[in-house]
């Protein structure tokens, strides 16, 4: 009776628990494939091709009922194909996404800080009743460790040969010698593969992430470049002396408390010939749009209030954008208030992240 005074149609609500208890498969297959990525499981697999348990375990020296139940999840999952019996292999796509981190498709690093997100969960309720967010060295030393694997395997593929020569001009300049910087470096792998590059240029990342920091420290030190430095901005204000040739932010405004005031800086630090390259989430002006344009919105909304959002409302005053909170003509009004002159879409191909480039 109770049922029916709420209008529950049975049949509604067997598909609305099935969609429910989905979204709970999907995440025990995220732990799991965490775990496959952290135990070095999919490299295992990809070194023997299709094994059994007992094959993984003689490999791996993991033990095998362990193993045994993992490759079932993962089997069952779709993540490993089955291979008869009861033996799992990757496919060839599979092994591209979770094993080789030279590819722009790999995502296993986007799964490598899903623990301290977990943590962060934790936190959140009272950030649900303060207002305040968590800024991004909540997530500790792995969190840093972990959105720097998600990232990079693109920055270390596509960054270079790619979206560089795409802006007109830059890569002969940057031949020649200029100052580049990077705002929100994160673990600088970006600068690192610039500064290979680009010997004769001078090339500086800022961040507020102490943990993120030690990353981008630790990384310069294992290329060997000596043309790289980084700062932390709360102890080094970025340049204001119209020094810089070229600019870059990658994937971070959304997650600023004051997007508008870094863009005001950008345009005050680039010199009057230099250049600006944006990259940030692909967005959409309203709610409906997001959800009908982009098949992850319920991940991106999801990761907003994990840690985007969280990091934008990390001061009492911050703007709170989120991570699809930044769309093209929000972006557009910023850049034409901070004194930019031109705005120009750079198409690169890109699923996720929309690219531009700005000029005084």
């Amino acid at each position: 009776m109770a049922n029916e005074k709420r209008g529950a149609d049975p049949e509604k609500l067997r598909q609305y628990s099935k969609a429910l208890f989905g979204h709970l498969s999907g995440a025990m297959t995220s732990a799991l494939v965490y775990l496959g990525d952290h135990l070095g499981l999919y490299r295992a697999l990809a070194e023997c091709g299709a094994s059994s348990s007992v094959e993984l375990a003689t490999h791996t020296g993991l033990h095998e009922r362990w193993l045994r139940e993992w490759l079932h999840q993962q089997g069952a999952a779709g993540i490993l194909d089955t291979a008869g019996d009861d033996r799992f292999a990757l496919s060839p796509e599979a092994e591209i996404a979770l094993v080789d981190e030279s590819h722009p498709a790999f995502g296993a690093g986007f799964f490598s800080h899903l623990p301290q997100t977990m943590q962060v969960v934790e936190r959140l309720p009272e950030c649900f009743a303060s207002g305040l967010g968590l800024p991004y060295d909540a997530f500790g030393p792995e969190g840093a460790r972990g959105f720097e694997r998600g990232f990079a395997p693109w920055f270390r593929s596509l960054l270079v040969p790619v979206a560089l020569p795409a802006v007109d001009g830059l890569v002969a300049r940057l031949e020649a010698g200029a100052r580049v910087v990077d705002v929100g470096c994160g673990g600088g792998v970006a600068l690192v593969e610039m500064a290979q590059a680009f010997p004769s240029s001078e090339f500086h990342g800022y961040d507020i992430s102490s943990h993120a920091l030690e990353r981008a420290e630790s990384n310069r030190r294992d290329a060997g470049v000596d043309n790289l430095q980084f700062h932390d901005v709360r102890e080094t204000p970025l340049p204001d002396d119209g020094s810089v040739a070229f600019a870059t932010t990658f994937d971070c405004l959304h997650d600023m408390t004051h997007p508008d005031r870094i863009i005001g800086d950008i345009r005050r630090m680039l010199r009057e010939d230099g250049c600006w390259l944006v990259c940030d989430i692909k967005a959409y002006p309203t709610y409906a749009e997001n959800v009908e344009n982009n098949p992850m919105a319920a991940l991106m909304y999801g990761m907003s209030v994990a840690t985007c959002m969280s990091s934008a409302l990390s001061e009492p005053s911050g703007l709170g954008l989120g991570t699809l909170g930044l769309h093209e003509a929000k972006l557009r009004e910023m850049v034409h208030t901070a004194g930019f002159t031109r705005f120009d879409p750079l198409d690169l191909g890109h699923p996720v992240n929309a690219f531009y480039v700005a000029r005084p």
